[in-house]
């Protein structure tokens, strides 16, 4: 009979002969390993060391390894897999029609890095490119003062958002759109959430399959990846408040976002993932940036 941590090393050997890909929720094959077990055997996902050692009946670590064969042969994420995602300790409904949340955005909310540019005057907030509508569900628990509009070009991806607004019990406080970009959003708002497609074509081309199985809609932003946020910072004044500000990110495409926008004057936010993921603009410094390139 295996132990609860022999499966998950077992898994984690798998994982990593086989040579998924992480980045959905864990950076490696143990942690991917043992949110599977975890999840498979329906024991808590944060406290492994009070389980490590339980015995496992044969039955139950055949369907643990039936799970990690099918994280193997399908390439899907693990949280399309368990069709639950974390983010900041709160959990959410993921499957195929959103991409699984990770935004960096969701630290800066949680530790109050943003908080500096926030106050009294912040009351309406817009999450754009929502997804399955978790920074907008962890913006409303985090601001309970605030209303918030959620809005997504897809109408899928918009359905599992409603999943998770209804399971946090926030739908008196969140209301999703759909839009593609600012077009449905009519304003003004305080702060501005965005975690849009922004990855360039040469990396589009050499994403790993378990970042295929996400909607590319989701994740590709022209050559650059820069498409979405030019007509973005371009109609973004018109929606926002005096004293609103935006908080985007950009992911490893810093480069190709000052090349777009040389004159734009920006807070670069330290994040996990260092300081060049997520930026925060000003309405005074969209009007004063001029324009993209």
């Amino acid at each position: 009979m295996s132990t609860v941590i022999e499966l998950i090393e077992a898994g984690a050997k798998r994982l990593e002969e086989a040579g998924v890909a992480f980045g959905h929720g864990t950076a490696n094959a143990f942690d991917e390993a043992a949110w599977l077990v975890l999840w498979r055997l329906k024991l808590p996902l944060d406290d492994l060391d009070a389980v490590a050692d339980s015995p496992v009946s044969s039955a139950d670590a055949g369907k643990v390894q039936a799970l990690v064969e099918e994280r193997i042969a399908t390439r899907k994420p693990a949280a399309y897999l368990t069709k639950e995602a974390w983010l900041q300790g709160v959990s959410f409904y993921v499957d195929e029609r959103a991409i699984v949340p990770r935004s960096f955005i969701a630290e800066l909310i949680a530790d109050g890095s943003i908080d500096y540019w926030l106050g009294e005057h912040t009351q309406r907030v817009l999450d754009l490119c929502t997804g399955n509508g978790s920074l907008a569900v962890l913006a409303a628990l985090t601001y309970p003062d605030v209303i918030v509009d959620a809005a997504d070009l897809s109408v899928e991806a918009l359905e599992v958002a409603a999943i998770n607004v209804t399971r946090h019990q926030l739908d008196t406080r969140v209301t999703l759109i759909e839009s593609d970009g600012l077009k449905k959003v009519a304003g003004p708002y305080d702060l501005v959430l965005c975690n849009p497609p922004y990855v360039n074509s040469a990396s589009m081309a050499a994403l790993p399959a378990e970042y295929r199985a996400e909607p590319e809609l989701a994740l590709a932003g022209g050559t650059d990846g820069m498409d979405f946020v030019r007509q973005l910072l371009a109609d973004a004044p018109s929606r926002m408040s005096e004293q609103a500000v935006l908080v985007l990110e950009i992911g490893n495409e810093r480069d190709y976002f000052e090349a777009a926008f040389p004159q734009l004057e920006v807070v670069w936010l330290e994040t996990s993932a260092g300081e060049d993921q997520v930026l925060l603009v000003t309405r005074t410094a969209l009007l004063a940036g001029g324009g993209a390139r």
